[in-house]
């Protein structure tokens, strides 16, 4: 019995060996060869560079909040008509779906980091022409490339992020995407109570300065790179971004993404598929619809007038603070309840967290409405109760933007299959911004025909009536991966509820058996 015991007591010692203990972390990828924080660390270096676009992008957005009052003083810069002055409001997010167009064949042909960096160039110098603008006419030159621009980069910062993190990490890391984007918009609405519009536009250059110098600091995705046959690229940039490790470390995911691209390219080449052929099954349509309708409730809930059109509204209502220190106000919320959605998103899911968002934020459009209504009928006096419309406008801002405004960006990232990602990605947001450019467009229109009161009841019952239908058609996609989510679009699962607790460990170490190949057919052909 002795000699038995002690044989075990070598087996065991063995096992404990360094040698064995490093054999053991290479031997698969259900072992995390790295610590969490390194790990995570290279993928929010990654994501946090391709935001300073997104950022950039935001103060082209938030721009027309400070330049619109500015047109509409008494004695303004540059001497505007009414029309124009809707169009200023809204030109720029109409050809933001026309940019989106290219948006996935750019990326696909470029890749998404030299996409990403080349964007910068069209707003620095948009930035230049708006500060030295004398006319609408260079006005509107800038706001077309502003717009154009931020077409282009929405199929690359969308996929990147898809394509470089772990299912564990890619919820939050998306939402930071909206975040930086209110974050530019929040900037501008600062400086619009700081200093001119005119050196507004100078220091905005910093921004799109800044991220391409940073993009040069980041890799590309290596999805993009193994789908171009640069398999050297790919292992080094996979390595980079799992925590800047060796080869063997991250050589199981490696070739597990290798083999699911090759065999996406090697069916479809056996049985025929045409380039869009994807585009017609309802793994395309049916999460097409979910992102197009979350987008619909999010700007004809009445955030997207309220957001360009902040100062003039607090104007009309008789804010009780400046109209400008109101504006900052409703940006500061919309960066909050941001920053609340990435925090909780995590840990509440997504359809809890947009139920909350969308009907919160139509109840307190419905608080400001019946405040109008109110002194319309001269039951109140405007004065005594401003503050309570004023309070209820910021506090829309904060929920439309802890989950139904972040939401459908988020979506986009997740909800489409490996087979038309990157080009569903571009259409989808085309169809966002489109959507957003006429809500912005008629705004003055409707306010005139309706009344304000009138409006924000409508912005009221579309939030309602959204949110009923996003109950019923929206799944829970956070703690999923991407397989199960598709799955689920082609019918083979329900994803109604979170993945249970016990459970998540498993998925985060899915990310070498879970590859996410943004590789459209299309791209493949580029």
């Amino acid at each position: 019995m002795g000699p038995s015991l002690n044989q075990d007591q070598t087996v065991s010692d063995d096992r404990k060996s360094p040698q064995n203990e490093q054999n053991m972390r290479m031997s698969g990828p259900e072992v995390i060869p790295v610590s969490r924080w390194r790990q995570a660390a290279p993928q929010v270096l990654a994501v946090g560079a391709k935001n300073l676009l997104l950022l950039s992008y935001g103060c082209t957005v938030g721009f027309a909040t400070i330049l619109l009052p500015a047109l509409q003083k008494a004695e303004p810069d540059i001497d505007v008509t009414l029309d124009e002055i809707t169009w200023i409001s809204s030109i720029n997010l109409i050809l933001v779906p026309v940019g989106c167009l290219g948006s996935g064949l750019i990326s696909g042909y470029l890749g998404r980091r030299k996409t990403m960096m080349i964007s910068n160039a069209p707003f620095i110098a948009a930035w230049i022409l708006y500060y030295y603008s004398y006319n609408s006419t260079m006005l509107f030159c800038a706001l077309a490339m502003t717009g154009l621009t931020g077409g282009l980069l929405e199929a690359p910062v969308l996929t990147y992020v898809a394509e470089v993190t772990q299912p564990h990490l890619r919820g939050m890391l998306s939402a930071t995407s909206t975040m930086s984007v209110i974050l530019g918009i929040f900037i501008q609405m600062l400086a619009g109570s700081l200093t001119t519009w005119r050196m507004a536009a100078l220091i905005n250059i910093t921004f799109p300065t800044l991220c391409f110098i940073l993009l040069c600091l980041i890799p590309e995705s290596p999805h993009w790179l193994i789908g171009k046959g640069r398999m050297n690229e790919a292992l080094k940039a996979l390595r980079w971004l799992r925590g800047w490790v060796p080869a063997e470390h991250v050589r199981a995911e490696y070739n597990s993404v290798c083999e699911a691209i090759q065999k996406s390219q090697h069916l479809d080449s056996e049985r025929g598929v045409r380039a869009w052929s994807h585009y017609t099954d309802r793994t395309f349509w049916v999460p097409f619809f979910l992102v197009s309708w979350v987008f619909l409730i999010g700007h004809f809930g009445g955030m997207a007038p309220l957001q360009t059109f902040a100062v003039s509204i607090f104007s009309d209502l008789h804010a009780p603070i400046e109209k400008f220190k109101a504006a900052v106000m409703l940006g500061a919320a919309e960066l909050l309840g941001t920053l609340s959605c990435v925090i909780l998103i995590h840990f509440t899911g997504k359809r809890k967290i947009a139920l909350i968002s969308v009907l919160s934020t139509a109840i307190c459009f419905s608080i400001a409405a019946l405040y109008g209504s109110m002194i319309n009928q001269g039951l109140i006096v405007g004065e005594d109760y401003a503050w309570i419309p004023t309070y209820a406008l910021i506090g829309s801002a904060y929920f439309s933007h802890l989950g139904i405004r972040l939401l459908p960006w988020v979506l986009i990232g997740e909800v489409f299959s490996a087979q038309v990602r990157s080009i569903a990605a571009g259409a989808a947001s085309a169809f966002g911004y489109a959507s957003n450019f006429v809500v912005n467009k008629v705004y003055l229109y409707m306010k005139e025909g309706m009344t304000l009161a009138g409006t924000f009841w409508f912005y009221s019952g579309v939030g309602l009536v959204g949110g009923i239908v996003i109950y019923f058609i929206l799944p829970e996609t956070e703690g999923r991966t991407l397989r199960e989510i598709e799955e689920h679009y082609a019918g083979t699962q329900n994803l109604k509820t979170r993945p249970r607790k016990e459970d998540l460990p498993i998925k985060e170490k899915w990310s070498a058996s879970n590859p996410t190949p943004v590789t459209d057919v299309v791209e493949i052909r580029l």
